[in-house]
């Protein structure tokens, strides 16, 4: 039986959840705070609310065993890592350089899944790899831009990509043992714990005038887009989640002219629009494939 039958909101949850999280470079740079205090308090305010949602749908937090407990501490670290990278970097650079390298994440992931499997992408998931980084690129292509000023917060961001993609893995380790919200609720924590010390280190102003935008941050990003994405990532392939990922730019360039008055140009339709296409693509009944050599 295959994920969709077994799962049929799994889809559509991993996209409500990109959307979720596509707001969150936006609530970065709303708060009043240091920007690794921005992750600590987008993960401190989380685990209550995911606390709760755990005990209403029926997964106790129990102590995981052992292999999934250095999981979820692997996907801990990864993700403190992604915080601290990505709120620096959204800061010093174009918003444009930082989607780029941020989205980085995505293929690598998608990649991940065909080595663990042992196997090589079809023409049709070539395809839609192809398209979706086209259309991710055409997204920013009129925001794009590399140059000295830029390359901290440029190598910043792609960092943050890459760990990422370190997080997503450990997610998908530990979801072979334990439920979504339970690993959500201890990752968060031990994120955040690995977080405080780091803002308080840096001496960043750690509680903000308006809490707004972190209680957004903190539901809209860690609850509902990681809770969805962690919960997607247990049920489906790497390749489906990893072009996935690649909405977020699209609906950033959508908050943009909604936030900002940013015109979307017809190079973003197009690119919103291949982007839209490899998931169709994706999604389409797939031949056996043939198998990487060993």
């Amino acid at each position: 039986m295959t994920a969709d039958r077994r799962h049929p909101l799994a889809f559509p949850a991993l996209l409500v959840g990109n959307a979720a999280l596509a707001f969150g470079p936006w609530l970065v740079r709303l708060a009043d705070t240091g920007p690794v205090a921005a992750g600590v308090w987008r993960l401190a305010l989380a685990v209550p609310l995911l606390a709760l949602l755990a005990r209403r749908f029926g997964q106790p937090l129990l102590p995981p065993g052992r292999g999934a407990t250095a999981a979820i501490l692997l996907a801990a670290g990864f993700f403190a890592a992604d915080l601290a990278c990505w709120h620096f970097g959204i800061r010093m650079t174009k918003l444009g350089n930082a989607t780029l390298f941020g989205n980085s994440s995505s293929l690598l992931f998608a990649a991940w899944g065909f080595w663990i499997a042992r196997r090589l992408p079809g023409p049709v998931q070539t395809l839609a790899m192809l398209l979706a980084a086209g259309g991710a690129v055409l997204l920013i292509a009129g925001s794009y831009e590399l140059s000295p000023r830029h390359f901290r917060g440029d190598l910043l961001t792609l960092l943050a990509g890459l760990f990422y993609a370190g997080y997503m893995v450990a997610v998908e380790r530990a979801r072979g043992s334990v439920g979504p919200l339970p690993l959500l609720v201890l990752a968060s924590a031990a994120a955040a714990a690995l977080l405080l010390p780091v803002s308080l280190l840096l001496g960043e102003r750690l509680f903000p005038n308006d809490w707004t935008p972190l209680v957004a941050l903190a539901i809209g990003s860690q609850v509902i887009g990681q809770g969805l994405l962690v919960y997607a990532i247990g049920v489906l392939p790497p390749l489906v989640v990893g072009l996935a990922l690649l909405t977020q730019p699209a609906i950033a360039a959508l908050i943009g002219w909604l936030a900002y008055g940013e015109a979307l140009r017809p190079l973003d339709w197009l690119g919103a629009g291949l982007i839209a296409v490899a998931l169709v693509l994706v999604r389409l009944p797939l031949r056996p494939v043939a198998e990487r050599a060993t």
